[in-house]
Protein backbone atom coordinates (compact mmCIF):
# COMPACT_ATOMS: atom_id res chain seq x y z
CA UNK A 1 0.00 0.00 0.00
CA UNK A 2 1.43 3.42 -0.79
CA UNK A 3 1.96 5.65 2.22
CA UNK A 4 2.41 9.46 -0.03
CA UNK A 5 -0.59 11.66 2.17
CA UNK A 6 -3.62 12.38 0.22
CA UNK A 7 -5.11 15.24 -1.51
CA UNK A 8 -8.91 15.69 -0.31
CA UNK A 9 -11.05 16.25 -3.22
CA UNK A 10 -12.82 19.91 -2.98
CA UNK A 11 -15.58 20.34 -0.12
CA UNK A 12 -18.27 21.95 -2.47
CA UNK A 13 -18.15 18.20 -3.61
CA UNK A 14 -20.46 17.05 -0.93
CA UNK A 15 -23.05 19.77 -1.43
CA UNK A 16 -23.42 18.45 -4.69
CA UNK A 17 -23.51 14.92 -3.84
CA UNK A 18 -26.21 16.09 -1.07
CA UNK A 19 -28.36 17.41 -4.02
CA UNK A 20 -28.01 14.39 -5.79
CA UNK A 21 -28.98 12.29 -2.85
CA UNK A 22 -32.16 14.84 -2.42
CA UNK A 23 -32.87 14.44 -6.09
CA UNK A 24 -32.32 10.23 -5.79
CA UNK A 25 -34.97 10.10 -2.72
CA UNK A 26 -37.54 12.73 -4.11
CA UNK A 27 -39.80 10.47 -5.92
CA UNK A 28 -40.04 8.65 -2.54
CA UNK A 29 -40.74 11.43 -0.23
CA UNK A 30 -43.39 12.39 -2.79
CA UNK A 31 -45.02 8.74 -3.23
CA UNK A 32 -45.07 8.64 0.33
CA UNK A 33 -46.82 12.17 1.19
CA UNK A 34 -49.45 10.64 -1.51
CA UNK A 35 -50.25 7.98 0.59
CA UNK A 36 -50.31 9.75 3.73
CA UNK A 37 -53.05 12.31 2.19
CA UNK A 38 -54.70 9.34 0.52
CA UNK A 39 -55.32 7.99 3.85
CA UNK A 40 -54.76 4.48 3.07
CA UNK A 41 -53.99 3.56 6.59
CA UNK A 42 -56.10 4.26 9.65
CA UNK A 43 -56.20 7.35 11.35
CA UNK A 44 -53.39 6.76 13.73
CA UNK A 45 -50.83 5.13 11.16
CA UNK A 46 -51.91 7.66 8.30
CA UNK A 47 -48.74 9.16 8.80
CA UNK A 48 -46.34 6.26 8.95
CA UNK A 49 -45.24 5.05 5.80
CA UNK A 50 -43.34 8.79 5.45
CA UNK A 51 -40.97 7.37 8.18
CA UNK A 52 -38.88 5.33 6.28
CA UNK A 53 -38.47 7.34 3.31
CA UNK A 54 -38.02 10.33 5.66
CA UNK A 55 -34.98 8.20 7.86
CA UNK A 56 -33.88 7.17 4.40
CA UNK A 57 -33.39 10.69 2.80
CA UNK A 58 -31.50 11.60 6.04
CA UNK A 59 -29.13 9.19 5.22
CA UNK A 60 -28.57 9.67 1.59
CA UNK A 61 -28.66 13.72 2.00
CA UNK A 62 -26.64 13.74 5.40
CA UNK A 63 -24.35 10.66 6.47
CA UNK A 64 -23.46 9.33 2.97
CA UNK A 65 -21.93 12.39 1.41
CA UNK A 66 -19.53 12.72 4.29
CA UNK A 67 -18.50 8.97 4.52
CA UNK A 68 -17.78 9.12 0.58
CA UNK A 69 -15.49 12.60 0.64
CA UNK A 70 -13.70 10.99 3.48
CA UNK A 71 -12.84 7.96 1.97
CA UNK A 72 -11.80 9.82 -1.76
CA UNK A 73 -8.40 11.10 -2.32
CA UNK A 74 -5.51 11.13 -4.64
CA UNK A 75 -2.00 11.32 -5.14
CA UNK A 76 -0.02 13.44 -8.00
CA UNK A 77 3.22 11.56 -8.42
CA UNK A 78 5.93 12.64 -11.21
CA UNK A 79 4.66 9.67 -12.91
CA UNK A 80 1.59 8.68 -11.67
CA UNK A 81 -1.91 9.16 -10.32
CA UNK A 82 -3.12 7.43 -7.18
CA UNK A 83 -6.79 7.85 -6.78
CA UNK A 84 -9.02 6.58 -3.66
CA UNK A 85 -12.25 5.91 -3.36
CA UNK A 86 -14.77 3.38 -1.55
CA UNK A 87 -16.88 3.21 1.29
CA UNK A 88 -18.12 -0.29 1.59
CA UNK A 89 -15.87 -1.53 -1.77
CA UNK A 90 -12.91 0.69 -1.03
CA UNK A 91 -10.56 1.11 -4.94
CA UNK A 92 -6.89 2.24 -5.42
CA UNK A 93 -6.32 2.71 -8.24
CA UNK A 94 -2.44 3.81 -9.37
CA UNK A 95 -2.30 5.15 -13.42
CA UNK A 96 1.08 5.73 -14.68
CA UNK A 97 0.91 8.35 -17.11
CA UNK A 98 2.52 6.54 -19.72
CA UNK A 99 -0.66 4.62 -20.15
CA UNK A 100 -2.80 7.48 -20.54
CA UNK A 101 -4.18 7.92 -24.04
CA UNK A 102 -6.53 11.10 -22.80
CA UNK A 103 -7.90 13.03 -20.45
CA UNK A 104 -10.88 14.80 -20.20
CA UNK A 105 -12.56 17.34 -17.55
CA UNK A 106 -16.26 17.11 -17.20
CA UNK A 107 -18.91 18.60 -15.69
CA UNK A 108 -22.34 18.58 -15.05
CA UNK A 109 -24.64 21.54 -14.35
CA UNK A 110 -24.54 20.92 -10.57
CA UNK A 111 -20.96 20.63 -10.30
CA UNK A 112 -20.72 23.68 -12.83
CA UNK A 113 -22.79 25.88 -10.31
CA UNK A 114 -20.74 24.92 -7.81
CA UNK A 115 -16.98 25.27 -9.20
CA UNK A 116 -16.29 21.47 -9.53
CA UNK A 117 -15.28 19.14 -12.12
CA UNK A 118 -14.34 15.23 -13.05
CA UNK A 119 -10.78 14.20 -14.59
CA UNK A 120 -11.21 11.37 -16.42
CA UNK A 121 -7.74 9.43 -17.48
CA UNK A 122 -8.51 7.39 -20.27
CA UNK A 123 -5.69 4.39 -20.47
CA UNK A 124 -4.43 1.80 -22.72
CA UNK A 125 -5.88 -1.51 -21.50
CA UNK A 126 -9.29 -2.91 -21.32
CA UNK A 127 -9.91 -3.26 -17.72
CA UNK A 128 -10.67 -0.40 -15.86
CA UNK A 129 -9.41 1.67 -19.12
CA UNK A 130 -11.55 4.99 -17.76
CA UNK A 131 -10.37 6.21 -13.90
CA UNK A 132 -12.30 8.96 -13.10
CA UNK A 133 -11.33 11.62 -10.11
CA UNK A 134 -14.58 13.62 -9.36
CA UNK A 135 -14.88 16.26 -6.96
CA UNK A 136 -12.13 18.44 -8.17
CA UNK A 137 -12.02 22.34 -8.07
CA UNK A 138 -12.33 22.90 -11.82
CA UNK A 139 -9.03 25.00 -12.04
CA UNK A 140 -7.28 22.01 -10.31
CA UNK A 141 -8.84 19.62 -12.86
CA UNK A 142 -7.47 21.98 -15.43
CA UNK A 143 -4.14 22.22 -13.99
CA UNK A 144 -3.34 18.25 -13.05
CA UNK A 145 -5.00 17.28 -16.82
CA UNK A 146 -2.25 19.84 -18.32
CA UNK A 147 0.40 18.76 -16.29
CA UNK A 148 -0.32 14.67 -17.32
CA UNK A 149 -0.45 16.28 -20.55
CA UNK A 150 3.09 17.43 -20.83
CA UNK A 151 4.34 14.54 -18.90
CA UNK A 152 2.94 12.18 -21.97
CA UNK A 153 4.02 14.82 -24.48
CA UNK A 154 7.74 14.82 -22.94
CA UNK A 155 7.62 10.74 -23.10
CA UNK A 156 6.16 10.08 -26.84
CA UNK A 157 9.44 13.18 -27.92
Amino acid sequence: MDTEPLSKLDPAYTTVMRIEGALTVLPFLVAALVLGFAEVLPAPWTWAPLIVPVLIALVFVMLVPIKRYLARGYHMGADRLRVVKGVLFHADTVVPFSRVQHLDVEQGPLERAFGIARLILHTAGTHNASVTLPGLAHADAISIREAIRAHVKRESL
